[in-house]
């Protein structure tokens, strides 16, 4: 398959996670990822599908509002499988007591591996490699 088409299919992937992100949308969120994920978070945590899925729907509850952008660092595709590795940049406000929120900036970076099942493509491994908060 032409690199060039599968970076535009994942591409568009990545656009609707993102917008799913900030519509605080999980299942949107979660279709993205293959039954089978294995998702490596910065402290070393792996995390199921269903454990994902538990800590996003957690996390959108105290989510006010959350802006993220991304960019490709490298990418390759080798026996079916497209891996990248993508530089995150997301700005949350979290909500902290009952009027007040606190802002936090998150930069990341994350390493994607995609399968193509039929006509989409979906993630089975994402580790976070990196993570900064300030």
């Amino acid at each position: 398959m032409e690199t060039d088409l599968i970076i535009s299919e994942i591409d568009a992937i990545h656009k609707r996670i993102d917008q799913a992100l900030e519509q605080k949308d999980s299942n949107i969120y979660l279709f993205n990822f293959d039954e089978e994920i294995a998702y490596k978070k910065a402290d070393g945590t792996i995390l199921t599908k269903a454990d994902l899925t538990e800590e996003i729907k957690r996390y959108f509850k105290n989510l006010k509002s959350l802006s993220t952008s991304h960019y490709r660092i490298k990418s390759s595709f080798d026996d079916d499988t497209f891996t990248e590795k993508i530089a995150r940049k997301s700005v949350v406000q979290q909500s902290n007591l009952l009027f007040f929120s606190k802002r936090k900036t998150t930069q990341t970076e994350e390493i994607y591996q995609w399968k193509k099942f039929g006509n989409e493509w979906k993630a089975v491994s994402v580790e976070i490699t990196l993570e900064e908060n300030y």
